[in-house]
């Protein structure tokens, strides 16, 4: 058997809620996700997932989508025309 350690981190009250609902849905406790994704650092030898700074145009585009400022096209083909 192993001894646990503990980590301790400091999270925004809305984030914590929000992924906390979405890790219920899953049937995962917050040290379980915490722990499959230490596991996932161990085994990827680094962050499991890339991380990247927006540019000016992604951060206006997402600001415009919280905001409900966003388009709708019926056709993919359209979206490039």
């Amino acid at each position: 058997m192993y001894k646990a350690a503990t980590v301790n981190a400091r999270i925004e009250p809305m984030i914590k809620k929000r992924a906390e609902a979405i890790l219920d849905a899953v049937g995962l406790s917050s040290a379980e996700a915490i722990r499959l994704f230490y596991n996932q650092i161990c085994l990827h030898q680094g962050i499991p997932f890339e991380i990247k700074i927006p540019n000016k145009t992604t951060i206006k585009a997402m600001q415009a989508a919280d905001k409900g400022k966003v388009s709708r096209v019926e056709n993919i083909d359209n979206l490039f025309e």
